[in-house]
């Protein structure tokens, strides 16, 4: 059916207004001026009522047509706008799969931890048990029950975190509590290590307020000096991986060993040859440490040290500095890992 010049006027100027919309909210409107209550076409409906049934038949089919064709262009429209809206949607979440993907960081452990690790397994390979306790300990585990007397300068605050409140508890200063816990609960006999972090009170290149300490026991009949020198050279040897170390014992004084010695090495070749480091204290167990404990000194003896984990990490990897382990620079820990 054809339409008149008026009504083909109108659909021309609704196709012109619908082509030019730029989003569904200017295109609704146009739609409004066209098929709205006061639209174009709406109005020429309403002026029907005037015309003869024989015209209204004819010129309502003319009407219809144009309503339906205005439709067919709103339509066709509103999906181009939609279309359009996906597309620039599409554009802006694309992922480019040319490009390399971005890897999820992996963790890894400490170099510390690592040592650590690698300490207890090396003995416990060779017959020692791993003994853990609380980290804030009491005054009796951590001074007396080690002879160590109450004007001894470790007591110091200035050596020592006290906790406020707690009747003298504090920040263990050494793994050496372990030791008494544990001869405390188990008969000889006795070979233990205990790793685990300590705190005190001092802070340099060399020192952290918390650092990492291991000590070991071995309670016994008959254990004596030389048997701690033969476990610990073969603990270095295997530590390290070389032959070419050497180790002195320095006398020296601990109030739960007698006799006691400061552990120095060194290394017999490579570019650090020669260079002592003390890494570790040590000595025959005091009889009133035993006794303590209730252990006969009479019947039992038996050797204890304790090794700094850290010095030895920093031998390890070639570190100069204690503090580097503890500033958390990922560059630093990625070498490790």
């Amino acid at each position: 059916m054809s339409m008149d010049a008026s009504l083909l006027a109108i659909l021309t100027e609704a196709e012109q207004a619908m082509s030019s919309a730029t989003d569904p909210a200017s295109l609704e409107n146009i739609k409004a001026q066209f098929l709205g209550k006061q639209g174009k076409v709406t109005e020429l409906l309403k002026g029907m009522a005037a015309l003869s049934p024989e015209e209204k038949k004819t010129r309502g089919a003319e009407i219809n047509q144009l309503k339906q064709q205005v439709e067919a262009v709103l339509n066709a429209k509103r999906q181009a706008l939609a279309d359009a809206a996906m597309q620039a949607k599409l554009q802006a979440q694309a992922i480019d799969v040319t490009k390399p993907g971005r890897m999820r960081g992996t963790g890894g452990l400490h170099p510390a931890m690592r040592t650590l690790e690698r300490i207890e397994e090396i003995f416990t390979t060779i017959g020692f048990d791993l003994a853990d306790g609380p980290e804030i300990e009491t005054d009796f585990h951590n001074f007396t029950a080690l002879n160590t007397p109450e004007n001894h300068p470790a007591r110091s605050m200035h050596d020592t975190f006290y906790v406020e409140g707690t009747g003298g508890n504090l920040l263990r200063t050494h793994t050496s509590p372990m030791q008494v816990r544990y001869m405390q609960t188990n008969k000889p006999p006795i070979r233990i290590i205990a790793p685990g972090r300590v705190y005190r009170v001092d802070s340099d290149a060399t020192h952290s307020p918390m650092f990492h300490q291991v000590e070991g026991l071995w309670i016994d009949e008959g254990v004596s000096f030389a048997d701690l020198k033969a476990v610990f050279m073969d603990f270095l040897k295997t530590f390290f991986e070389t032959d070419d170390i050497t180790i002195r014992f320095r006398p020296s004084f601990f109030p739960f060993t007698e006799p006691s010695a400061e552990i120095d090495m060194a290394f017999t070749s490579g570019p650090n040859k020669g260079k002592w480091l003390e890494i570790a204290g040590c000595g025959q167990v005091h009889p009133n440490v035993l006794r303590h404990v209730g252990i006969d000194p009479e019947t039992y003896t038996g050797f204890a040290f304790g090794v700094g984990p850290d010095r030895l990490t920093m031998l390890r990897y070639g570190i100069n500095d204690l503090r580097l382990f503890y500033e958390n620079d990922i560059r630093f820990l990625q070498q490790f890992n």
